[in-house]
């Protein structure tokens, strides 16, 4: 019996630390050497999709892309605000979810919250750098009332083997209409359990933004930690993430205050840990004044007597507006900044030869050479290999509009999404050849009309047949930083 009970401790021993590795939280992973930030930049044109940036100390930011978005919502609204990054326990996994929302569209305030999307937008990757297509998942639809359904977040839960995705929804409850936190727990960020209620503040005190971060060590007491916007920027601990949650305290004594108390009017509440310290930075958004997003500082999350503003940082060129962030491994980082980072290299422009002061630029999904062209963006593509030959040839990706690419139509050049078909791939695909009219400039024949080059005609850009000295000089291109 001895022998056969050891058999069976060791045997149990073995399975705790298999399930804990399974549960593992981030911290777990490779140590973290960046930041990664996930956020919207306000209600623009393009605005309101995803954005990303890139920090070595987590204080100072690039846009990444070169300022333009990184993902473009074709579903639902076809807008989103609010995106958070998920990674799964073993780092395999990753998914961003955001509120299904565009106010650029005309969506009034009004009608987005009483009438509004009861879904998410998610995109799912297993590198972090190549996203699936959006995707909704309907989060919202089993509340009595429901109007919308914004600002989500999702954490992975040991305690239930899965992540608690919980976000805010207007609705009518205890006869009281108001925003209040439900969460959902999920798998596969596809199928979902019933809503259920999560924070409700009380009597009239609504509440939409809420962030948790986890803290290994559980410093300050606690292993979670949650910030709200509900009148103050609130702080929370608990050591379960459906269980019981204690007031720690709140940032009154910075003047940080979502407009219940007056003060400085902020939102998003944002968490990052300091690699390899013990500090932890909640970012709030001062969208009432328009500055963007600041830091507070703190030591030890167990109190908020430790919490202090600072003004050694800086966003970059573009708005953050409410996001995530997300520490990254080294491995993580590289692939990152190989995909959208180092703009000067990444990305070019397409010089027109007998037009030197005309770039290929596209203007409302048609494609044409402009001069002084406004936004910088639109002219601004990432030269990748042909989609339908990947062996010397190349396809013209669009900076702000990732997923679509220069293509001809019906020997019309245009800018359109890649829709996966085998005539997309040949229709956006063209051999780099030698300059027609300059041999140390560029060419560009058409893939599946190798007859035919790509070439400007009154301005628009074509695919011809090229054989006079003017239509040479049209077909001659260089291609610049």
């Amino acid at each position: 019996m001895p022998r056969v009970l050891t058999r069976i401790s060791t045997f149990l021993a073995t399975l705790v630390l298999l399930l804990a590795g399974l549960a593992a939280p981030a911290s777990a992973l490779d140590p973290f050497t960046g930041y990664l930030m996930a956020h919207f930049i306000g209600e623009s044109s393009q605005g309101e999709q995803i954005y990303l940036a890139h920090s070595k100390d987590g204080r100072n930011w690039t846009d990444l892309n070169g300022g333009g978005p990184v993902l473009l919502s074709t579903v639902g609204t076809k807008g989103v605000r609010d995106p958070a990054i998920v990674r799964s326990p073993n780092g395999d996994k990753y998914w961003i979810i955001a509120t299904d929302l565009r106010i650029a569209s005309g969506t009034s305030w009004g009608d987005a919250s009483s009438k509004g999307s009861k879904n998410l937008v998610v995109w799912e990757s297993t590198d972090l750098v190549n996203w699936s297509v959006p995707r909704l998942i309907n989060v919202a639809g089993g509340i009595s009332g429901a109007g919308d359904a914004w600002a989500p977040e999702a954490i992975w839960n040991p305690a239930t083997n899965d992540y608690v995705i919980y976000w805010a929804t207007n609705s009518l409850l205890n006869g009281v209409t108001k925003h209040r936190i439900w969460y959902v727990r999920t798998s596969d960020f596809r199928t979902v359990t019933a809503p259920q209620l999560y924070i409700d503040r009380g009597t009239g005190q609504g509440i939409i933004d809420t962030q948790i971060i986890e803290v290994a060590n559980s410093l300050g007491g606690y292993r979670y930690y949650r910030a709200s916007a509900d009148g103050q920027i609130t702080v929370e601990g608990s050591n379960t993430i459906l269980g019981a949650w204690t007031k720690i305290g709140d940032l009154q004594h910075l003047g940080i205050s979502n407009g219940a108390t007056g003060g400085n009017v902020v939102e998003g509440p944002m968490w990052a840990q300091t690699n390899g310290a013990n500090e932890w930075h909640l970012w709030v958004d001062q969208y009432a004044t328009g500055r963007g997003y600041m830091p507070v500082r703190s030591t030890n999350l167990g109190s908020t007597a430790n919490f202090a503003t600072r003004t050694d940082y800086s966003l970059g060129t573009t708005k953050k507006r409410h996001g995530s962030i997300l520490n990254l491994t080294a491995a993580e980082e590289s692939r990152v900044l190989a995909k959208w980072g180092s703009g000067t290299t990444t990305l070019k422009r397409i010089q027109s030869y007998n037009n030197q002061t005309r770039y290929v630029r596209h203007s409302n999904f048609d494609v044409r050479i402009d001069a002084n062209v406004s936004p910088l963006l639109d002219s601004q593509f990432r030269i990748v290999p042909g989609l339908a030959n990947s062996s010397g040839h190349v396809s013209f990706e669009s900076v702000n509009y990732p997923g679509y690419y220069l293509r001809h139509y019906g020997y019309d050049g245009q800018l359109a999404a890649n829709d996966g078909t085998t005539t997309f791939a040949a229709d956006a695909t063209f051999k780099q050849v030698a300059g027609l009219a300059d041999s140390t400039w560029s060419s560009f024949q058409s893939y599946n009309y190798p007859t035919r080059y790509l070439r400007h005609y009154n301005y628009l850009l074509r695919v011809d047949p090229i054989s006079t000295t003017t239509e040479k000089a049209d077909a001659t291109f260089r291609i610049t930083s």
